[in-house]
């Protein structure tokens, strides 16, 4: 089903490589939960085989775990070892495991190696983006947005994600009440 709804896209002039992109296009996940997804695979490889004299997983046990299907799971990891922080060998005893440590890979170094930078604001940079009259400042709106997920995404990495320490960037944000209301 996933390879016809490919085809139909691409039938439609929309080009889609991977399976992030497929979900993307086809609207399927919100904002944030593909974004989760890739978090999710590499916070299990980084519990399951954080280094390379690990033991090495398998896709197959790394998305059970997280219940993300095989072949989405398969197309992150790919991603991630195009983006050097994931490293793989096929073969019976094969699987995945980091390329880095956990301490020194970030939420935001996942996002990037998957899906480019992290805000973008219809694929340009809010650098590049120039508005006039009363929209003029928005471009700083955006720059400060962009500003706001790296401070948390680019400290959160998988170690802190793991030991459950998530350092003052993230826990100020949280003693804000309105934190996990959703609007």
């Amino acid at each position: 089903e996933t390879q016809q709804q490919a085809r139909r896209l691409r039938r439609a002039g929309v080009e889609v490589r991977g399976q992030v992109e497929l979900d993307e296009a086809l609207g399927v996940a919100a904002e944030l939960e593909p974004r989760g997804r890739l978090v999710r695979a590499a916070l299990e490889l980084a519990r399951r085989s954080p280094a390379r004299d690990s033991a090495p997983s398998k896709g197959e046990v790394l998305g059970a775990a997280q219940g993300i299907p095989t072949k989405y799971l398969e197309s992150i990891l790919s991603e991630l070892r195009r983006g050097g922080l994931v490293a793989s060998r096929r073969g019976s005893d094969g699987g995945y495991w980091l390329a880095r440590p956990a301490e020194e890979i970030s939420v935001a170094d996942i996002i990037r190696a998957v899906e480019g930078p992290l805000a973008d604001v219809r694929g340009e940079a809010p650098e590049d983006l120039s508005y006039e009259g009363v929209a003029e400042p928005l471009e700083l709106v955006w720059l400060a947005t962009r500003a706001s997920l790296r401070r948390v995404l680019e400290t959160a990495t998988l170690a802190s994600i793991l030991s459950g320490e998530l350092g003052p960037a993230i826990s100020d944000l949280l003693e804000d009440p309105d934190a996990a209301s959703r609007r």
